[in-house]
């Protein structure tokens, strides 16, 4: 039997209006991940949130011949969740990009808590759907889902509560054309219900 899971990806305040590294409009996903985390604690599925964790020095870095600016040091308040994002008491936390030659774009680059695979938690927790949504779309909500499709997981973007960068005009739409073509579905608060799987 199918299991869902829903997947919050990088909501911190690094990348929101203010934040060191701002996806445009990036604090519009709030209101709406507020309403599927809602519906998913309802329903007694599982929560995921994935953070940036970097540490300082982190070759993702521009000085340090990375394509960023410093955003989402470990600890720090940039890399805090944004305070709005109403993450149940229950949420595991999955932190990416936590070595210094660590990238993590992919929350399947990813650990819980324990130190377990982000891929190796899904199959233990027994989810077979995982729906996501997030910041920012081009990029770390693009590599997870991609990698969530190599895992063998169906996948929804919940693309109402997602926002992207744009960094090339065109990766966005780029970037949602080449989940649809690895298999991933578009979803909304009007087409997802996953009480019912």
């Amino acid at each position: 039997m199918a299991r869902a899971g829903l997947l919050v990806v990088d909501v911190q305040n690094d990348f929101c209006p203010g934040g060191a590294l701002a996806v445009p409009l990036g604090d519009e996903v709030v209101p709406v991940l507020n309403a599927y985390l809602e519906r998913f604690d309802a329903a007694s599925l599982p929560v995921y949130a994935s953070r940036d964790w970097h540490p300082v020095g982190s070759h993702h870095f521009r000085e340090h011949g990375g394509l960023w600016p410093p955003h989402c040091l470990r600890d720090s308040p940039g890399a805090a969740f944004r305070p709005d994002l109403a993450l149940p008491a229950d949420v595991v936390v999955i932190s990416s990009g936590t070595g210094i030659e660590e990238e993590g774009y992919s929350a399947f680059e990813g650990t819980d808590p324990d130190g377990v695979p982000f891929g190796d938690r899904l199959h233990r927790d027994g989810v077979t759907h995982l729906y996501l949504g997030g910041l920012a779309t081009d990029y770390c909500v693009r590599a997870s889902a991609l990698d969530a499709r190599r895992h063998g997981l169906a996948v929804t973007l919940l693309l109402d509560a997602s926002r992207g960068i744009d960094v090339q005009s065109g990766d966005i739409a780029r970037a949602i054309e080449e989940m649809r073509d690895a298999g991933v579905e578009i979803g909304s608060l009007d087409t997802v219900h996953p009480e019912t799987e």
